[in-house]
């Protein structure tokens, strides 16, 4: 039964999390009741078994358990009696019935709400909606833990105390709203996609909850944002199960078996990609989504239009500035052009310092050396990248790379 608990845990915390937060209007009595609310999981589902709707079950139980808390505290604590009268005056038995499906959505807007630090809103999403450690999210934004925790921990203060609404803008609010939204699942997919650190590369989960409010937000406002981050992301997931072998090990775009690619995945993210460009709105997720789209319609890997790849990449780089993108515009030019040319990009990025610790910019150098024949460069190289990856079938790569140079 413990299993089945943890199970459930993994599955559908982070949706209990965000109805309570809902009902009861404040995160950390939403925190604390969701921890009581699986303690009581444990202790009565062995007994009577798991109820048909444990969502439902656990927001209920959740929503009580902080009741109760809140009043023996109410006895001490003055501004809880308020918390508590209106709490106990909207306490009716939760309906399983009752819609949480888009309660994440409505929490994303909250935590994106115009009213919190610019600096704080995608981290405080990322660590409520999504349940990343703040040093997962510290090392996203190149940050420290400590940073990222007291921006948290103000926003969090800031929504309880401005009584910022928990719920989904108008449609006229929206557009205004929508690029702190669309980065957030963007970076919720991408920690799903490629993991930070730990053992396994992806974490489906995150995957396909990035993907579940895409859609939840492509009905909310059929914008040709939205539709290039739903196919961008439904491309890149089209690949998950050629992406690494049967013991994990990484397998390189390149190396990938085709056949085990999505190909429904494909199919509706090629019909968003049109729809996006059809608008004549393009901006960046549907630039991106094309990039994926010109990977997803090559038969094999020598058939890739790298020069097409090159040019949407510039365009990109124009519209949004980052060194990240030109690195991955110098892989393209280096698939065009040759290794030595984008070495050439790669060591004006690095000389800059704009990736010195980025793991990727080091293997991508090394790559670019070892295919150019130089050995010790390219060793250099690999063990910088070694020094910076977190992610374990990364590190095994690197190795295997380091390994068959000194072979």
């Amino acid at each position: 039964m413990r299993l089945r608990v943890e199970a459930i845990y993994r599955s559908d915390s982070r949706r209990v999390l965000a109805t309570l937060i809902r009902l009861l209007g404040d995160f950390d009595l939403a925190e604390e009741a969701l921890h009581d609310a699986f303690i009581a999981a444990v202790q009565q589902w062995p007994r009577d078994g798991v109820p048909a709707n444990p969502r439902a079950w656990l927001v209920s139980a959740g929503r009580f358990k902080a009741i109760d808390n809140l009043r023996r505290r109410s006895r001490f604590d003055a501004s809880r009696r308020l918390l508590l009268a209106e709490l106990e005056e909207a306490a009716s038995p939760f309906e399983e019935g009752e819609d949480v499906e888009d309660d994440r959505l409505r929490l994303i807007f909250t935590c994106c709400h115009p009213a919190l630090p610019a600096d704080a809103q995608v981290p405080l999403t990322l660590r409520e909606v999504c349940d990343l450690t703040t040093e997962e999210i510290a090392r996203a934004f190149l940050s420290s833990a400590p940073t990222i925790a007291q921006r948290i921990v103000r926003a969090k203060a800031k929504i309880r105390d401005a009584k910022i609404p928990y719920q989904v803008p108008t449609l006229a609010e929206l557009p205004e709203r929508l690029d702190n939204v669309l980065r957030v699942i963007y970076l919720v997919f991408n920690e799903g996609y490629s993991a930070s650190s730990g053992e396994a590369l992806v974490r489906t989960d995150l995957c396909a909850e990035a993907i579940r409010l895409a859609r939840l937000l492509l009905e909310l406002l059929p914008d040709p944002e939205v539709m290039g981050l739903l196919a961008l992301m439904l491309l890149h997931d089209s690949r998950r199960a050629a992406r690494t072998r049967a013991d994990g090990e990484l397998v390189l775009l390149d190396e990938q078996d085709r056949s085990l690619w999505d190909r429904t995945q494909i199919a509706e993210g090629l019909a968003l990609v049109s729809r996006a460009f059809a608008s004549q709105r393009i901006g960046l997720y549907p630039l991106q989504a094309a990039i994926a789209a010109v990977h997803a319609r090559a038969e094999d890997a020598a058939s890739t239009d790298w020069r097409q790849i090159a040019g949407l990449y510039a365009v990109l780089q124009q519209l949004a500035p980052s060194p990240v993108l030109r690195l991955n515009r110098a892989v393209a030019i280096a698939m065009c052009d040759g290794p030595e040319a984008g070495l050439a990009e790669v060591d004006a990025l690095l000389e800059a310092g704009e990736l010195k610790d980025y793991h990727l910019a080091h293997a991508t150098r090394a790559d670019f050396c070892r295919r150019l024949g130089r050995r010790e460069e390219a060793r250099a190289a690999y063990r910088a990248a070694l020094a910076l990856v977190r992610q374990e079938p990364e590190r095994r790569f690197i190795e295997k790379r380091l390994a068959e140079l000194d072979g």
